[in-house]
């Protein structure tokens, strides 16, 4: 572990989490009851994952600190499962048992379709 992989996943890691906590910040208030932030960083780490995953697979020659730097570092610290965790126990203890049942349908099918549509993105980009 050099101090070029470290350096990549640190300042990915702070570019992702500045855009989660923008996301929330912007987001949130918009419908307090589920918290919108949340899930839109994890359906565009979604996204961009799939997007990454593709890109990386046909880009073979990047450098191993560019996939640190944008799926460990980036979407690691844009996606987030604990607040997502936190969010879900918050509504089920104050009895909400249907917006529990939305978000985490959001969260997993959403992420999930997010990621097939970011690998179709650079797929159909790449016979483009």
């Amino acid at each position: 572990m050099g101090v070029y992989a470290l350096t990549a996943v640190g300042a990915g890691a702070a570019l992702g989490a500045w855009l989660r906590w923008w996301f929330g910040m912007t987001l949130n208030p918009l419908f307090p009851t589920l918290p919108l932030g949340t899930l839109a960083a994890n359906l565009t780490g979604g996204y961009l994952i799939g997007v990454a995953i593709e890109y990386f697979h046909h880009n073979s020659f990047l450098p191993p600190e560019a996939r640190l730097f944008a799926i460990t570092g980036f979407l690691g610290g844009l996606t987030t499962f604990s607040t997502f965790s936190a969010e879900t126990v918050t509504l089920l203890l104050r009895g909400q048992y249907t917006w529990t049942f939305v978000i985490i349908f959001s969260h997993l099918a959403g992420s999930l379709v997010m990621t097939i549509l970011g690998i179709m993105t650079i797929k159909w980009l790449a016979q483009h």
